[in-house]
């Protein structure tokens, strides 16, 4: 593991974001709240939370930083050529070391969770593009996908 305790505090934040292609139908059964196990946008973004708090558990060699805030926005695409949902996560923290690891966890949990959700209605869903989109903060400073 890297030693950062020579590095300064400084406010940190982390940018992902990723895609759930699925089926119309289960686009569909999303809108009318008919899939067998339930709500699967609220308990994938319940899931992405989780996960950015845990990512050290699940990324052997990073670092426990202090999450202070984690947003994750679930949205659907109905359009009929590619149907799915798309995922974002924004997380922040003040600390030694940056959380583009937690952001990319919680995309990556929240997929996956969503998937588990549906996979009786659409055995096909599949996850594409999980990709840190933006950093701001620490030795390194900003970078986005659109610099």
């Amino acid at each position: 593991m890297v030693d950062v305790s020579a590095k300064a505090v400084t406010v940190r934040e982390a940018r992902a974001e990723g895609r759930v292609d699925c089926s119309a139908e289960v686009v569909a059964l999303l809108g009318a709240g008919g899939l067998p196990k339930g709500d699967a946008l609220a308990v994938a973004r319940i899931a992405g939370l989780q996960a950015a708090k845990r990512t050290p558990e699940l990324v052997p060699l990073a670092h426990p930083v202090a999450v202070h805030a984690v947003e994750v926005d679930i949205a659907v695409d109905e359009d009929p050529a590619r149907p799915g949902v798309r995922i974002r996560a924004l997380v922040r923290t003040a600390d030694r070391t940056g959380v583009e690891m937690e952001a990319l966890t919680c995309v990556s949990v929240a997929a996956l969770t969503f998937v588990d959700m549906v996979k009786a209605v659409d055995k096909r869903t599949t996850i594409t593009g999980v990709r840190v989109t933006a950093k701001s903060g620490g030795r390194s400073g900003d970078w986005s996908v659109d610099d």
